[in-house]
């Protein structure tokens, strides 16, 4: 999906809609952005630099792919030689995170220490809590990478991980046009190619493969409006045009996702007088 047809019009635009951000609240002296080594990260910190706000980026490796890591690292390095307002942090989270678990000991044993996805979501959790205490110590805001279909469609995010956001430049951006914006933006070609991975998992597996489905096809599902359709499996056309397994599967993934992710997407529960 690609509805961008000016990617210097939408850089100077986002651009643009940053610094009017902090003109509109000068209590905010910094940009505090994270660095995976992936596509997201890596445009949302360029385009922080690119305004001339102070910008402070992490890398924050924990238990981290080699891949990975070099990435972020290399690429945090390149930003800081070419950008003046760009000062690069690095803050080791592989002993943190093992203290944390080992903190758990006294209690039941392994009771609270060996769920894989309660682990994932912790090591997120960590890089978040890295952030704002950057954030606050430079009263600055923590930037957000997520983009459309992880924000707004599949809820393919941690909460209060790297959900957990002051404010979001990508968030309406599908993944292939952050893709098409990183290339217009000079982003090392390694991260481009890079198969998109949230490197929260003990193996190597990439976010198509947690989300069973690649992002141009959940793309087309959030585009086409067939998301709304509540019984995918007996649908066969679509518009007058006939759907392919592949787009039907593509919906019922969609669909999967936005429904159990939907607490991360919507208010919090509260009850009322």
């Amino acid at each position: 999906m690609n509805r961008i047809t000016d990617y210097q019009h939408l850089k100077e635009n986002i651009v643009k809609w940053l610094n009017q951000y902090v003109s509109d609240n000068p209590s905010i002296k910094a940009f505090v952005v994270g660095v995976s080594g992936g596509i997201d990260s890596a445009v949302t910190a360029t385009l922080c630099a690119e305004t001339g706000f102070p910008t402070y980026v992490l890398s924050m490796p924990l238990y981290s792919s080699h891949d990975s890591d070099s990435l972020s690292r290399d690429y945090v390095n390149e930003l800081e030689k070419k950008y003046d307002n760009v000062t690069k942090v690095r803050v080791e989270l592989s002993g943190v995170y093992d203290k944390f678990l080992q903190s758990f000991g006294w209690w039941t044993g392994d009771e609270f220490t060996k769920n894989e996805l309660a682990n994932a979501n912790t090591k997120s959790r960590l890089r978040m809590v890295t952030l704002y205490q950057v954030a606050g110590s430079k009263n600055g805001i923590v930037v957000g990478t997520g983009n459309k279909v992880e924000d707004y469609g599949v809820g393919f995010y941690t909460k209060y991980g790297d959900g957990g956001v002051d404010i979001a430049p990508i968030a309406d951006l599908y993944k292939t046009e952050v893709w098409e914006l990183g290339k217009y933006l000079g982003v090392d070609q390694r991260i481009i190619d890079a198969p998109p991975t949230d490197g929260l998992w003990g193996d190597s597996r990439t976010d198509e493969q947690q989300l069973g489905v690649s992002y141009e096809l959940l793309e087309w599902v959030m585009e086409s409006g067939i998301m709304d359709w509540k019984d995918p499996s007996s649908l066969d056309m679509w518009k007058g045009n006939p759907l392919s397994d592949e787009q039907k599967h593509a919906v019922k993934q969609y669909q999967k996702f936005n429904t159990q992710n939907q607490h991360k997407m919507s208010s919090i529960p509260t009850f009322k007088l």
